[in-house]
């Protein structure tokens, strides 16, 4: 007798397959061998400073993604406000102060929304879509990329700054979960 199909198909990852994946990320970086970062040579910045300046880069234009959502969609702000702050806290663990004017204020305050216009070019920002759920779907797609592309990152770098990428990413991907499992 042939089983009954489940109702709703799983889509995306689940919880144990992103822990099993970032528990796997730290097992591999634990066990990195290469420790030099002084790789410079003429005065130029090193392999891992570059990594580790593009990483507090993108963690700053993530967070200014998530606040343009915020303003856009001020229902998404109590949802939105915990993953930003921790994004903010990313661009800080990787030496970036481009959240910090913005992190400063609580996010969707009016001085949140003033330092992240003025700091951000109008050329620069980021559009957010009229729908919540798209909104929502583009900042998971947002993580995932980046959480991705650390991922790949981290192979590259020295022991620490992998160990940071590894966790960044992990939570990266936890993010994206939310994003999108907590919309349905």
């Amino acid at each position: 007798m042939p089983y009954p199909l489940l109702p709703r198909t799983p889509s995306g990852p689940r919880r144990r397959s992103l822990l099993a994946s970032a528990a796997g990320a730290f097992v591999l970086v634990g066990c990195s061998a290469h420790e030099s970062s002084t790789d410079t040579t003429g005065g130029s910045p090193s392999a891992a400073d570059r990594a580790r300046a593009r990483a507090a880069r993108d963690s700053g234009a993530l967070a200014e993604r998530y606040a343009a959502v915020i303003t856009a969609h001020p229902a998404l702000a109590e949802r939105l406000r915990p993953l930003r702050a921790e994004v903010v806290r990313h661009a800080e663990a990787f030496g970036g102060t481009s959240g910090a004017s913005v992190a400063a204020a609580p996010a969707g305050s009016p001085s949140a929304s003033a330092s992240t216009s003025a700091s951000a070019s109008p050329s620069a920002s980021p559009t957010v879509p009229v729908h919540e759920k798209d909104a929502l779907a583009g900042l998971a797609a947002a993580e995932r990329t980046l959480a991705d592309a650390r991922a790949k990152a981290l192979l590259d770098v020295p022991g620490e700054l992998a160990r940071l990428l590894a966790s960044v990413a992990a939570a990266g991907a936890a993010h994206a979960y939310l994003l999108t499992e907590g919309a349905k």
